[in-house]
């Protein structure tokens, strides 16, 4: 067993280099590596409220964003209402099955 911490289990002394010691690094990292990327996902729709609020209140307006972001916003709210028509769609068909 390989810990960050010093437990009763944990007793023997490895090499910055053991396989196991290298595995546990590779586990880790790929660990925090998915928790980023979820993290990045949720702050992108974040972002983007921020964003359309700015623009709601009038602090900015959509055409002060550079124009890849723009387009990034425009391509992200067409594939949300996609997604959000397809749940509808589905909601409709599930009307009467309780």
């Amino acid at each position: 067993m390989v810990s960050y911490d010093a437990t009763p289990d944990c007793t023997e002394f490895l090499a910055s280099d053991a396989p196991e010691v290298l595995a546990f690094l590779e586990r880790d990292a790929d660990e925090q590596l998915r928790q980023l990327r979820s993290s990045d996902l949720e702050f992108v729709r974040v972002l983007e409220d921020v964003i359309e609020l700015l623009v709601a209140k009038g602090v900015i307006s959509f055409t002060d964003l550079p124009d890849a972001a723009r387009e990034k916003l425009m391509s992200r709210q067409s594939l949300r209402r996609q997604v959000n028509s397809v749940d509808l769609i589905g909601d409709q068909d599930d009307v009467g099955l309780i």
